[in-house]
């Protein structure tokens, strides 16, 4: 029988195995695994059978968060670290080598952007691109390409990158393609149509929901083919080969990184995620009144939100996701000051977090964006007044009635 998404996470524990038939899988806190035998903790060790070793590794609790992870993207398994940073510093650490290039979207948020950076100081050449246009990353690719990576939807600025595009272009060159799915969740996407090898998910986000935990994920979709990727160890190339990425990113990213999920972490991601399609029902329809109500405002100058028909990729958004998100991003004309827009709003939390239950206001060039400089932000399209808004779930009359007081004192 085929069941629904919040079905099957609801149950997931239950289907994999809770320990004295609590409906939660629950917090396994030890560092250390002991063993009968010496060739048991041998085997666990080599990869030979299952078990824990060391819980740098992973322990039960967050291996039935990755079981999870992995259902939601229907995927073929999962890696989770301490943050989504980590997650995707692990995955690009564990797979690049000195000399390897990576062409990456232009509308990168701010700290992979810097972490691509710190990458070039270690050997490595990254271009980056505008995405939305999947002739753009097929120029740009080399023959010492290895990754090509992408975000759903960016983040602040909500552009939509070719997702469909750039996975053929990827697929016909046998390119590993990532996708970073934090903005739209694997509820209103999955990368997988694309054939995004991995995907990334920030559990910190939507995916949790309450803005009290961090976590981070990796997600093979079963698409790549690793037997093809010339950076995969020798000691890791033990059986089929649709499992040797995982195997090295949870080995070399993972282990050697360090970048570790707590176990009381990874219950309060997988206690979260149960209401995510609820919750983000919810979001994605206050987001898309909200951005209408401000479309028509004689205060805003551009509401950028890829539900709107006025938003440049509109008819993809539409065509792939299930709903255009809960993150916007608006400007206030000129002559209106930000701050003063910011501090007048009563409801709205002035906060750097998104995908939280909470909707929450920041003024992005003065903060998330300062270090990028002006010149960098201007080639994102990010302008002075931007304001991103993370909408939450409270009831939309509030939500309204409180920007238009705020938009009425500037």
């Amino acid at each position: 029988m085929s069941r629904g998404l919040t079905t099957q996470i609801l149950h997931a524990d239950r289907l994999f195995g809770a320990e004295h038939g609590a409906t939660h899988k629950p917090l396994h806190v030890s560092a250390a695994f002991g063993y009968e035998t010496a060739a048991e903790l041998a085997a666990v060790f080599q990869g030979d059978r299952s078990g824990h070793v060391y819980a740098r590794q992973g322990n039960p609790t967050s291996q039935a968060l990755e079981q999870k992870v992995t259902l939601l993207e229907g995927g073929v398994g999962t890696v989770c670290f301490a943050t989504g940073m980590g997650a995707i510093a692990s995955l690009l650490l564990a797979l690049l080598k000195r000399g390897d290039h990576i062409v990456a979207s232009q509308f990168l948020f701010g700290n992979t952007s810097s972490l691509l950076q710190t990458l070039e100081t270690l050997g490595c050449q990254v271009t980056l691109v505008d995405a939305t246009v999947a002739d753009h990353v097929a120029a740009a690719i080399r023959p010492e390409t290895r990754i090509v990576f992408a975000e759903t939807i960016a983040n602040p600025r909500t552009q939509v990158a070719d997702l469909e595009g750039i996975g053929r272009v990827c697929a016909e060159r046998g390119i590993l393609y990532v996708v970073d799915n934090t903005m739209t969740t694997p509820y209103l996407f999955r990368p997988s149509q694309v054939k995004a090898g991995l995907v990334v998910n920030s559990l910190t986000k939507s995916i949790s929901g309450h803005g009290n935990v961090l976590g981070g994920a990796v997600t093979d979709t079963g698409l790549f083919d690793w037997a093809s990727f010339s950076n995969i160890q020798a000691s890791y190339k033990k059986g089929a080969p649709k499992a040797w990425g995982l195997l090295q990113i949870r080995k070399k990213g993972l282990r050697d990184m360090g970048a570790t999920m707590s176990a009381e972490a990874a219950h309060r991601i997988a206690t979260g995620a149960e209401t995510l399609a609820l919750r983000m029902d919810r979001a994605c329809e206050n987001a898309l009144k909200l951005c209408t109500w401000l479309e028509a405002q004689p205060q805003v100058a551009r509401v950028h939100y890829p539900g709107l028909a006025s938003h440049a990729q509109h008819e993809n958004a539409r065509r792939w996701f299930r709903a255009f998100g809960a993150l916007m991003s608006f400007e206030l004309k000129d002559g209106h000051d930000t701050f003063a827009f910011l501090d007048a709003l009563q409801l709205v939390i002035k906060s750097s977090h998104l995908g939280d239950n909470r909707t929450l206001a920041i003024p992005v060039a003065q903060t998330i964006f300062w270090e990028m400089g002006l010149e960098r932000r201007q080639r994102m399209g990010i302008a002075e007044s931007l304001v991103r808004v993370s909408v939450g779930i409270e009831d939309f009359v509030d939500l309204q009635a409180d920007f238009a007081q705020a938009l009425g004192k500037v």
